[in-house]
């Protein structure tokens, strides 16, 4: 098995994403009716940073190069053929931003942190290189007087998506994923809150790692609750 991680690819998406937020939230904020004497809120330009998230859909925060080797056998009219397939592919690692809710972001006033629980991530349908594709026979009668080699072919072919999908759910290249959407997420709720000069942390996790974050998640409050408190406060008062 021959791995080739391509780590460099989030590190543009996450520029890029990163620099659409911060433009999203700087709009935001211009156009929002809060008084210029109140200090920035950071409830308010991390919900800013969601709706922008969200409306990004999916985010490819990793990608990796695979190599599969399989090989079909046919037996048929008392022959048997045999072909070996190499397929290099490359599969993406995504989240799916439109699956990040308000209640999945949650707002710690007394320790200044965000908890983001992000998606899932998911493996895109792997892209095969065609190009690079290489086939081995044995030749023999079968191959020369029947279909057989078109049979082996789409067998094997689909056994190659099937092994690139399987290499790509290693342990190690799903932890690099998982590192590399961490750093996109914080990234992209950190960006706007630290233009606007507010101190708060960010903190990414899984769904998987929700039960080292229940105490602090029980603790914490949802962006959107918060909001709704605050928007409650300032229409009481005026």
């Amino acid at each position: 098995m021959n791995i080739q991680p391509s780590r460099r690819l989030w590190v543009p998406v996450v520029i890029v994403s990163g620099i659409l937020i911060l433009l999203g939230t700087l709009a935001w904020l211009l156009f929002s009716r809060v008084e210029s004497s109140i200090s920035p809120d950071p409830v308010s330009i991390a919900n800013a940073s969601l709706t922008n998230l969200q409306e990004q859909n999916r985010l490819t925060i990793f990608s990796a190069s695979y190599n599969a080797t399989v090989t079909t056998t046919l037996s048929k009219l008392g022959l048997s053929a045999r072909k070996t397939l190499i397929m290099p592919g490359t599969v993406r690692y995504e989240i799916d931003l439109a699956k990040l809710g308000a209640d999945d972001v949650r707002w710690d006033a007394r320790d200044n942190i965000f908890y983001v629980q992000m998606p899932a991530i998911e493996i895109a349908r792997p892209e095969v290189h065609i190009e690079q594709i290489q086939t081995y026979d044995d030749g023999g009668i079968l191959i020369a007087l029947t279909d057989a080699e078109k049979v082996l072919d789409q067998a094997n072919r689909k056994k190659g998506v099937a092994e690139l999908a399987r290499q790509a759910r290693n342990p190690l290249q799903m932890r690099l994923a998982r590192e590399s959407a961490r750093r996109a997420v914080r990234h992209n709720f950190a960006l706007p809150l630290q233009a606007a000069g507010v101190e708060a942390k960010i903190d990414a996790f899984f769904p998987y790692e929700r039960s080292r974050y229940e105490d602090r998640w029980d603790y914490s409050r949802p962006i959107r609750d918060v909001l709704a408190e605050q928007q409650k406060t300032g229409g009481e008062a005026q």
